[in-house]
């Protein structure tokens, strides 16, 4: 989503999710940390909201910037990540996330969205397993 290595170089992600399940801060086998790194060794800026799991995140990913709200990750990202279904991030406000991000991209790696609803809000949308 975020092009080539150089591409992607300098960079701004927002991860929205960081503990393996929704409705629990725990971050073992959590895909957030693998991604997470995948992208800062790629030179990406990761930023992450988690409704309960920062805490528990911090130790394990100390470059990414935790931040108050999803709104707050999402803002300056070149693209939004969604990693952990929680029921906060299938009712974000995808008019502010589009106004807020540098780029409207989406990445729903829970396929939480309907492809066809945030294509419509101007979005570059990529799911995972499906059209």
């Amino acid at each position: 989503a975020l092009g080539g290595a150089d591409k992607a170089r300098g960079k701004r992600a927002a991860l929205l999710g960081l503990t393996f399940k929704p409705n629990t801060d725990d971050m073992r086998d959590s895909p957030a940390i693998a991604i997470a790194q995948t992208l800062e060794d790629a030179g990406v800026s990761v930023a992450a909201f988690d409704p309960e799991g920062m805490e528990q995140a911090r130790p394990l990913l100390p470059r990414v910037e935790m931040k108050s709200d999803p709104y707050a990750a999402i803002a300056g990202a070149d693209a939004v990540v969604i990693v952990t279904e929680w029921d906060a991030f299938r009712a974000l406000d995808l008019g502010r996330v589009k106004a807020l991000a540098n780029a409207p991209v989406l990445v729903d790696l829970r396929n939480i969205y309907k492809p066809e609803d945030v294509r419509a809000e101007g979005f570059s949308y990529t799911s995972v397993g499906r059209a």
